[in-house]
């Protein structure tokens, strides 16, 4: 089914309130449509700098026209593999992704070995974007895993001069960090969508991502002194969280 196009009125408005400095959520409640309708007017004009119909051919696509050719020269290397082969490259491919109670925000794919100076590429490259979309302002708390790399002077350096505050918590904990439960919630539905290639899989990524709800991010936000509570009765050890 063909969703409903909101008029360029509409869609203005969408333009006019985001300047005025509301997030996704206000502007989803003040013009009574969904945020993710919100997000994807936003996301067409920062990139084409205009809410006016574009010429198309087709569906509308999901991905960005730099996303979409990368994924075109990836699948032309290797359009098909094996499930077997497909699982040992996805377990070589990572994704690192960030979330506050506003909703989530980029999702971006890793190849081979993480280490230090690309933690600190992708930070400088997504981790202020995705602030600035998720309206967090100046001045946010910030939770990262406590690798090594995590943990780099340099790499807290880094922090120190974007004068971003870096959540201190105990390592090897991760029923203190709420976002791997939204890659628990992105593994069962990948695991649905049953990817055939590599490109299909960072395809259906992006996609789910995208979709996780609002209200699923702002509950684990919201829940957090609940999940402090139950690890310090634990004594450290496992919880339902």
């Amino acid at each position: 089914m063909k969703c409903k196009e909101h008029t360029r009125q509409v869609r203005d408005k969408v333009i006019e309130k985001f300047k005025t400095g509301l997030g996704y959520k206000k502007i989803s409640k003040a013009l009574n449509i969904p945020r993710s309708t919100v997000q994807a007017i936003l996301q067409k004009w920062k990139e084409y700098g205009t809410t006016a119909n574009l010429p198309r051919q087709g569906r509308p696509p999901k991905l960005t026209g730099r996303t979409r050719r990368a994924l075109i020269r990836n699948a032309a290397k290797r359009p098909t593999v094996t499930l077997d082969e497909l699982q040992r490259s996805a377990a070589q491919h990572h994704a690192m992704g960030c979330f506050s109670s506003a909703g989530t925000g980029k999702l971006v794919r890793i190849d081979g070995k993480m280490d230090g100076a690309k933690y600190r590429t992708i930070l400088e490259e997504n981790l202020l974007e995705s602030a600035k979309d998720l309206r967090l302002g100046q001045r946010f708390t910030f939770q990262q895993d406590n690798d090594p790399k995590d943990k780099a002077r340099a790499t807290m350096e880094w922090f120190k001069t974007k004068h971003i505050y870096v959540l201190e918590w105990p390592s090897q904990s991760p029923d203190l960090n709420p976002i791997e439960n939204l890659w628990q919630d992105l593994k069962t539905a990948i695991h649905k969508c049953c990817p055939s290639n590599l490109t299909e899989l960072e395809l259906f990524c992006k996609e789910e991502w995208a979709r996780i709800s609002v209200s699923r991010c702002a509950k684990l936000v919201e829940t957090y002194p609940k999940r402090l509570a139950a690890v310090i009765a634990a004594k450290g050890g496992s919880t339902k969280y």
